[in-house]
């Protein structure tokens, strides 16, 4: 796989040589099992797969390659690159504007804009509406377009099947820069397109694929997430599922799955095909690596779990939801969230609010901690983690003799 230029101040002494270990350990991502960082009275598993994707660093790099050589115009992104504040921050830092935020809000008025302008596309890409508008200003928008190639694999997925009619079902967050910008060439390349969040959505979606209940009904239920035109009377005939690529790709699949039963059920199973699209491979890598790392994570006997990362991230806030079923899970954007040995301040996901907590480490020893991130959160960032709980717990053992002794944990 290509390797890209990441600034170094984003690599770690310590996640780096651990992943080093893996891939020295299991070169064919065979293995789930985490590792294990002893440090004596700690001990920490740190997940098979987390950590900057094959998009992000491909979204860092061109971001620092146009900061490097437009040191005399001003360079601006659409919207968050990433959703990493670590990142965000550091690219603000040296001087690019956001004109847009996650939503979509205006921060900076497109009029202010000149043809001279830098502007780069972020790693989820941008709707079809803005690139035209910025081409009309005469700003070029593809050498420093940072769109993740496995998002633009969705896009060529649902042009190729919306070419055959099929309406197209994105399993995604409707807000989410992703889906909007996905939701855009859908709706270029297909008559009807729809977003639904989850399995229960799908449910609700299947009494209209049925037609057990009326537009008027459709339209209420799925309002600003349809495209104009949608008609639940004839586009049902055809359709096909893809995805945010963030999401969890099991509850993609179970979507997928559910509604291609609710299509044999309307035209039988003899001629499902002629209905029902095969889009398996718009599952990005990354993510289902990540996920699958995480379920690896859960067969331990850890004692808490530290989830690094962006809150707005989609795909760190899956990880989360995975680790809550088993453990104290802690949502953490970097380590000055971690104030003391009693207390951190933290993101509580389900209810979408930042929280403080007290007596979050176990007095036991030794203590076991998971540590994973997401696909946009910096190595350096887990360092740091790593190192403040050390420091607060006052361990004595080095990185270098927890690193030597680097294992995978037994299932």
């Amino acid at each position: 796989m290509k390797t890209f230029n990441v600034p170094e101040f984003y690599r770690s002494p310590i996640i780096s040589k651990v992943k080093q270990y893996r891939k020295a350990q299991d070169p064919r991502k065979k293995d789930l099992a985490p590792t294990v960082l002893d440090y004596g009275n700690v001990k920490y598993y740190i997940a098979r797969h987390f950590g900057f994707c094959f998009g992000v660093e491909n979204a860092i790099e061109i971001a620092f390659k146009a900061l490097d050589e437009n040191t005399d115009k001003k360079i601006y992104l659409l919207s968050q690159m990433i959703h990493n504040p670590e990142v965000n921050k550091d690219l603000t830092e040296r001087g690019v504007l956001f004109l847009q935020d996650t939503y979509g809000n205006q921060l900076i008025p497109f009029d202010t804009l000149t043809s001279e302008d830098i502007v780069m596309i972020p790693a989820f890409g941008a709707p079809l509406n803005l690139i035209e508008l910025l081409d009309k200003k005469g700003i070029e928008t593809k050498t420093y377009n940072t769109t993740c190639p496995f998002v633009e694999r969705v896009w060529k997925k649902s042009e190729q099947i919306g070419k055959l009619k099929h309406t197209i079902i994105i399993h995604g967050k409707y807000n989410h820069e992703e889906t909007r910008s996905t939701f855009s060439r859908s709706e270029k390349d297909s008559e009807a397109v729809i977003v639904i969040k989850d399995l229960n959505e799908a449910k609700l979606l299947s009494d209209f694929i049925l037609n057990k209940k009326s537009q008027q009904a459709f339209e209420e239920v799925f309002k600003d997430r349809i495209s104009a035109g949608f008609d639940v009377a004839k586009h049902f005939e055809k359709i096909g599922v893809i995805n945010q690529t963030t999401m969890l790709a099991t509850e993609t699949q179970e979507i997928t799955d559910y509604l291609k039963t609710v299509m044999q059920q309307k035209f039988g199973s003899e001629t499902i095909s002629n209905h029902f699209a095969d889009t398996r491979d718009t599952l990005c890598y990354a993510t289902n690596e990540n996920q699958d790392a995480t379920y690896g994570l859960l067969k331990s006997d850890a004692d808490l779990a530290f989830v690094v990362g962006g809150y707005n991230s989609s795909n760190t806030s899956h990880l989360v939801e995975l680790c809550e079923r088993k453990f104290s899970t802690y949502f953490i954007s970097n380590e000055k969230e971690i104030i003391d040995a009693q207390t951190i301040n933290h993101f509580d996901y389900p209810n979408k609010k930042h929280v403080t907590s007290t007596n979050f480490l176990p007095k036991k020893s030794p203590l076991k901690i998971i540590i994973t991130s997401g696909a946009s959160c910096p190595d350096s960032v887990l360092d740091g983690v790593i190192q403040k709980i050390n420091s607060l717990l006052g361990i004595a053992t080095s990185n270098e003799t927890a690193l030597e002794a680097l294992a995978v944990l037994a299932e």
